[in-house]
């Protein structure tokens, strides 16, 4: 019989289809409490609803999944944290003490390559490189990043392809600084790497200074609130979550040269197209598409005919 933690999401009622959306990349079997829900029902079947349901805040939902314990819920927790950037929300968990989550990830974290140069090595891990790899040495801590999910394995393909040696480079929402660590082993000449959690920016400062990528400035900005414009960037990645990035795609244009490049990753199937239309509507021009199981990441470029 399997053992479950329950990681429970409460947000403004604003951002729960955001909300909803993150939590979907864990797992579909979503438990959503909306009190709005209520009113659909209760003209018909008020008599049975509970009163407390009927008199409970509006204006603020959650969205629950539940891990078995063969699945590492730190890493959970660590993902849902660095694509919920910019949103107002309490993260709880029920059925593991936070004592025993807080290093659980350690024993699910092994080497994995991300690109088809690129390899994610724990830091306490010892290996044994080919003449070819790049090896990035991460310690994870509590911000998401450890290579394992589709999404920072697409990204890590498109930057392989498309940085250029001497690129400057801005790096939205970075976790634990795996991409930017990647954009300054690939080649860039100076690297930009951001995030909204505080815990993220030491987490990737801290990985930084161990990987010796002493090119590379992290800093707190929201989304693009509170990013470095002293001069604009060839190469931008952002692997967040398709809302996020419709709400980045009209402004990030602005931030980029003539010919500058942008890797967006975080969207599944069905948001495909939307990310898209939003892009080219911002601005930029589509080159193309990856994609690993239902996952997909997007090239674009801003060739300055807009």
């Amino acid at each position: 019989m399997n053992n479950w933690t329950q990681i429970r999401v409460a947000c403004g009622i604003k951002d729960l289809d955001t909300v909803c959306a993150v939590m979907s990349m864990i797992d579909n079997g979503l438990m959503i409490e909306d009190a709005n829900e209520v009113d659909t029902l209760d003209h018909c079947y008020g008599e049975l609803i509970d009163e407390s349901l009927i008199n409970a805040d509006r204006t603020v939902g959650a969205v629950s999944v539940y891990i078995p314990d063969e699945r590492n819920p730190a890493e959970c927790v660590s993902f849902i944290k660095e694509h919920l950037t910019g949103i107002e929300y309490d993260l709880t968990l029920s059925g593991m003490k936070e004592e025993d989550w807080a290093d659980s990830w350690k024993q699910y974290y092994k080497p994995v390559r991300i690109g088809k140069k690129l390899i994610v090595v724990p830091s306490w891990e010892e290996y044994e490189s080919d003449e070819n790899d790049i090896v990035l040495r991460m310690d994870p801590g509590m911000a998401f990043g450890t290579g394992t999910h589709e999404t920072t394995r697409l990204c890590s393909l498109l930057m392989e392809e498309y940085i250029k040696e001497g690129d400057r480079v801005l790096d939205i929402g970075t976790g634990s600084g795996i991409l930017a660590i990647a954009a300054s082993k690939l080649g860039a000449g100076k690297v930009y790497a951001y995030d909204i959690d505080p815990v993220a920016i030491k987490v990737a400062e801290e990985n930084c200074l161990f990987n010796g990528c002493e090119n590379i400035v992290c800093g707190i900005a929201d989304l693009l609130r509170g990013v470095n414009t002293e001069e604009k960037y060839d190469f931008v990645s952002a692997n967040i979550v398709a809302d996020i990035l419709v709400r980045l795609a009209p402004d990030v244009a602005g931030y980029m040269k003539d010919g500058g490049l942008i890797a967006v990753s975080g969207i599944i199937d069905s948001q495909e197209e939307r990310v898209k239309d939003a892009l080219i509507n911002g601005g930029l021009t589509y080159i193309k598409t990856v994609e690993e199981n239902d996952w997909n990441a997007m090239m674009f470029v801003k060739d300055g005919k807009n």
